[in-house]
């Protein structure tokens, strides 16, 4: 693949049989639509696009945004065309059926991060295509069976991250002629970053293996890990992925003893489930802290789960914590667990 392809041309060259036919016809509709999605954006309030309250929720309720309003209308008409059996989407209570004899079933989330729209801060849409087995509830497989998942990240440049089950590949929209080209292929997560993302607000809540982790980090060099960390932490899960495929690093957001949070608020059919399938196709890890989330099935359509990706050396340290305590190292006062972060 060279460096500029159109992404219409690989999904050409990829829809040799009638499943991939299919999946290439998702992929391509919510391309297009995430250009619709990426103009109305770019003119904001000229658009009538500020990030207020629409004055409804969605089916997890959420307060809903103007932008995930016309985000959802947009994916659904765009994809109309599109042999599916069935559509799960962040913003619709049930499945919207199609013809259940079709190859391929699709799960969307039109607008993560849109909390961040009045404040002019990166959002994005997110997609995982499931193969269809007629007669077989659309949705109760493992996330393993993902074909296809990605993202669009609509920030200072409109970006698309794909994996076709065969890597991960990075397009950027090329406004003029409103096609995306290729800019990075075969994208791998850097192994060794000294870079976490998490809410550390949250601390107080969360289980002792994250905060071990956590502390372990803030610690820095004179700390078990022997190295200085940065945090960063954005509030939009598009942004944190498409952070970890350039710079590498970790993104957690456990579960924690907050009312609703038991299981993080992350969504699995629509956000942890292809945001792990995407980290895995580049080299890392997305995990619960006690389970690969490509393992989980989910129950419901708006399940939520654990999340916890990024560098596989990472991923496996928290994993450690979960399963053996006694891996943690709490010799420095401050952070162990009758120093200052605990009451």
């Amino acid at each position: 693949m060279d460096q500029g392809q159109t992404l219409s041309v690989l999904l050409d060259s990829y829809a040799v049989d009638p499943q991939r036919k299919a999946v290439a016809a998702a992929v391509g509709a919510i391309a297009a639509g995430s250009i619709e999605i990426s103009e109305l954006i770019g003119q904001g309030a000229l658009a009538g696009i500020t990030g207020a309250a629409h004055g409804g929720s969605n089916a997890d309720g959420d307060v809903q945004k103007d932008l995930d309003v016309k985000a959802e209308e947009i994916i659904v008409k765009a994809l109309k065309d599109v042999p599916y059996a069935a559509l799960a989407s962040e913003e619709s209570d049930t499945l919207l059926d199609g013809d259940p004899n079709a190859p391929i079933s699709i799960a969307y989330d039109p607008l993560d991060g849109s909390s961040n729209i009045d404040t002019n801060m990166t959002v994005g849409t997110i997609f995982s295509i499931i193969p269809n087995q007629p007669g077989v509830k659309p949705f109760t497989a493992p996330g393993s069976c993902q074909i296809a998942a990605g993202f669009v990240v609509y920030g200072p440049q409109t970006s698309l991250v794909l994996t076709l089950g065969n890597g991960v590949d990075i397009f950027t929209l090329d406004r003029k002629a409103k096609v995306y080209r290729l800019i990075r292929q075969g994208v791998t997560v850097p192994a060794d970053t000294a870079e976490y993302a998490v809410n550390a607000s949250n601390h107080r809540h969360w289980e002792q293996p994250i905060r071990d982790f956590v502390d372990e980090c803030i610690a820095g060099a004179d700390g078990p890990r022997a190295k200085d960390f940065n945090m960063r932490w954005i509030g939009s899960l598009v942004a944190e992925v498409y952070r970890i495929l350039t710079r590498g690093g970790v993104f957690l957001y456990p579960g924690d003893n907050r009312p609703g949070y038991g299981n993080g608020r992350l969504r699995l059919l629509y956000e942890t489930h292809p945001m792990s399938f995407v980290m895995e196709q580049a080299g890392g890890a997305a995990s619960t802290g006690r389970e690969r989330v490509l393992d989980l099935t989910a129950k419901t359509i708006h399940q939520r789960s654990p999340l916890i990706m990024g560098s596989i050396d990472k991923v496996k340290r928290i994993e450690l914590l979960h399963t053996d305590p006694s891996a943690a190292s709490r010799s420095a006062p401050l952070f162990a667990r009758r120093g200052l972060f605990r009451v």
